[in-house]
């Protein structure tokens, strides 16, 4: 179970039962660098991994992760949604052609003036999506 201590932990300070399903994934997005995934990348993914675990599984996972504040929901549109390991504040460049997401340094996009929200609400996060067209990457 050692391999699994650092996802153990992870799972339980945001609140969740580590089950089977729950540490295989975890382990394939959380082991080495921030990544982008969809439901659909990762469930291929734990295919590939041998992990067996059925679509509506991972999707429910990646929306309980969010939920947790272990990944962060990134809307493209209303047919695509990546999560995003990188729960900092920052925003994205996306490849229209490849799919591609990849972070920007908040420090690289400067807010000089935002509308002031409707009355009784705050800002949360401001995020910023560029969509790339052209070369592909």
């Amino acid at each position: 179970m050692r391999p699994f201590r650092p996802i153990l932990d992870r799972l339980h300070q945001a609140g969740l039962r580590p089950t089977r399903q729950r540490m295989a994934l975890a382990k394939l997005m959380f082991e080495g660098r921030d990544c982008h995934v969809t439901a659909e990348s990762l469930h291929a993914q734990a295919i590939t991994h041998r992990v067996r675990v059925s679509l509506a599984t991972v999707y429910n996972t990646l929306h309980q992760f969010t939920s947790a504040g272990l990944l962060r929901e990134i809307v493209i549109d209303a047919a695509r949604s990546y999560f995003d390991t990188n729960t900092s504040d920052h925003h994205h460049f996306y490849w229209e052609g490849t799919g591609l997401l990849e972070d920007i340094p908040s420090d690289q996009i400067i807010m000089e003036k935002l509308p002031s929200p409707p009355p009784g609400t705050t800002i949360k996060r401001i995020d910023v999506v560029i969509r790339l067209a052209g070369c592909t990457k």
